[in-house]
């Protein structure tokens, strides 16, 4: 019987191209070494990566990080495999978490250990616990070939390369260890400081080659020196693949066009640019502008509608920055030599757009601008959560190496907002009457999952059962790079309860909060219209939704003219908290461009009386 591979639909294109999806099936006889079977189930993949994938993701185990973190070599890699595969057929765990379930990083590799050792440190590992393993084939395959890396430590690391903090951060990042003492700190990374650490270690790599220090021969050198200068340049590749793999993707995802119909179709969004950069002529006629991130150049357009000349159109995708010039050179607004100082109807310059095709960190290599002569610097920068994406950085960049001294930067203001929301905010309703059936089954793992995991959606205002609260406020124009990372505290209150004097108030039951943000386009430099960009739930709602952090169980809220009983665990019914005070923390990632959110949860009682529950983490 053949066996069934499983292969991501994206790649069948592909596989018919080299003859056929169906004729490359084989049998078990035909093909074993390509015949990986589950370390914790019985399913069958054609590859170790698909079945690294699937291990990670539906059994919560992921066996390279594992073998990275508790820096096992090749034989303990093959025990550690022999070993979960005795104890899955012993029926002793069917998952990682069970398997592991003390284990969360590398400082508490000892938490796993019995007396020093880990429990599959026994020799007879060593052998094949299955016949014919091509799981442990594949291993060996890549000994033989010396592609096995093997764990790099920070003993290994050149000091000239780990003496750079932020080298040594990216390294830390890349192997999940962070700065447990000031992780914030620990999990920004810069982007300038990105491009000068690639500049860095690829000049040590390439003096390591060219010298010779790390080539076959080493004039009598010991073998453990030659092993060991492998490891730091294994380092330094490392560090230079994190560094280039975070960009290429990032830039690269905005090259599909629907991502830029959806963001331009967002009228709330692509009117507040309109109005801020049409309707304030004393700021924009004549001006010198920056457009960070154009993407299309929609603004960049606006801003040469508007009289500005000259337009500098930064755009880091090398497709959108091609678009981008093709449509300013379509609508007559492209700067070209013959077309230079050209009048359109309206006598303004025609031809004033510059596209470049950079990161803003690097565009004095790609254009001669002088430091401090832009007049106007403008970027649609916000993402999920206002900061997902991290390009606020890029903007203050451009802010402090291009902009004038009290020039402007439109948006110049930014604010977050949260709320609390109550039942009809999350999908329980949805699943207690499915065309009359009864899945509460269903919504319970649904919302215990969300209270791992912030949900992008449009929250309708209905559900929202608190007043609304700054969380925190942004002065673009004196803000530091820094201070995107934060943390802030908020309180909550009920909403204004409809009822009569004489009426008792109901308890209301919180299930969460939502955040959202505001940009201003304030009247410090849109003197003629300041406008606002808003994503509130109370207002049309935009591409960016809200944000929604689901609490672990929900809080008992009530008014402070509330007469219950006071004899209960606050947020209970029997004692509800008049107020909810939230500590939130928001700070970017080790993986570049996303955000690491803690949220701390207190219930406060009428008469004082405090209830903490525990931090929830999660990542957007």
């Amino acid at each position: 019987m053949a066996t069934k591979y499983f292969s991501p639909d994206e790649e069948e294109e592909e596989e018919e191209e080299r003859g056929g999806l169906w004729d490359d099936w084989q049998s078990d006889e035909e093909d074993s070494s390509s015949d990986y079977l589950c370390l914790f189930c019985d399913l069958r993949y054609d590859s170790t990566e698909r079945l690294f994938e699937h291990c990670k993701f539906v059994h919560c185990f992921d066996l390279r990080g594992v073998i990275r973190d508790l820096r096992l070599d090749f034989y303990g890699s093959l025990k550690l495999i022999n070993y979960i595969r005795s104890q899955v057929a012993m029926n002793k765990c069917r998952s990682g978490d069970v398997l592991f379930k003390n284990f969360t990083g590398l400082h508490d590799a000892d938490d796993i250990k019995k007396d020093g050792k880990f429990p599959w440190d026994d020799e007879s590992y060593l052998k094949p616990f299955m016949i014919d393993d091509a799981l442990l084939h594949s291993f060996a395959n890549d000994e033989d070939e010396d592609d096995f890396d093997p764990p790099v430590t920070e003993e290994y690391i050149p000091s000239e390369l780990m003496n750079d903090g932020h080298i040594a951060q990216i390294y830390h990042s890349s192997q999940g260890i962070l700065d447990a003492e000031n992780p914030q700190t620990s999990a920004c990374l810069d982007i300038r400081k990105h491009v000068a650490a690639e500049e860095k270690v690829a000049n040590f790599f390439e003096k390591s080659k060219s010298n010779g220090v790390c080539g076959g021969s080493f004039n009598g050198e010991s073998h453990q020196k030659q092993k060991d200068c492998q490891l730091k340049v294994s380092f330094a590749n490392v560090v230079a693949r994190e560094i280039r793999n975070v960009n290429d993707n990032y830039f690269g995802s905005y090259a599909s066009f629907g991502i830029h119909k959806e963001m331009i179709s967002d009228k709330v969004r692509t009117e507040a640019y309109r109005i801020a950069i049409l309707n304030n002529p004393s700021l924009l006629n004549q001006a010198t502008v920056m457009d960070v991130g154009c993407g299309t150049g929609i603004l960049s357009l606006f801003a040469a509608q508007a009289g500005a000349s000259p337009v500098v159109a930064v755009e880091a995708s090398l497709k959108m920055a091609a678009i981008a010039t093709q449509i300013a050179k379509d609508n007559g607004y492209l700067y070209e030599e013959n077309n230079k100082g050209e009048k359109d109807e309206d006598n303004h310059c025609s031809g004033v757009i510059h596209v470049v095709q950079t990161m803003v960190e690097e565009l004095d290599k790609f254009k001669k601008i002088t430091p401090h002569s832009v007049d106007v610097l403008v970027s649609e920068w916000m993402g999920y959560c206002l900061l997902y994406e991290s390009m606020l950085s890029s903007v203050l960049y451009a802010r402090d190496y291009w902009l004038k001294p009290g020039g402007a930067i439109l948006p110049d203001t930014a604010t977050i907002l949260v709320a609390g929301f109550g039942r009809g905010g999350t999908s329980l309703p949805f699943w207690e009457n499915v065309y009359g059936f009864n899945m509460t089954c269903i919504g319970k793992e649904v919302m215990e999952d969300a209270s791992c995991s912030p949900i992008i959606d449009v929250m309708n205002s209905k559900d929202i059962v608190t007043e609304s609260a700054v969380l925190q406020t942004f002065d673009l124009t004196t803000m530091k790079p820094d201070e995107v990372d934060f943390t802030a505290t908020c309180e909550l209150v009920l909403k204004p309860s409809p009822v009569s004097a004489t009426e008792e108030p109901n308890i209301c039951w919180c299930y969460g909060i939502v955040l959202w943000f505001e940009t201003g386009f304030t009247s410090r430099f849109c003197k003629e219209m300041p406008t606002v960009l808003s994503t509130s739930p109370y207002l049309p709602k935009t591409h960016w939704s809200q944000t929604i952090f689901t609490f672990q169980e929900p809080v008992a809220m009530a008014s402070a003219k509330s007469k219950s009983e006071y004899d209960g665990l606050v947020g209970t019914e029997r004692c509800p908290a008049v107020r909810i005070s939230s500590r939130i923390s928001i700070a970017r990632s080790s993986v570049h461009r996303s955000l690491d959110i803690s949220m701390e949860t207190t219930g406060i009682s009428l008469d004082g009386r405090k209830r903490s529950w525990p931090v929830q983490i999660f990542d957007l």
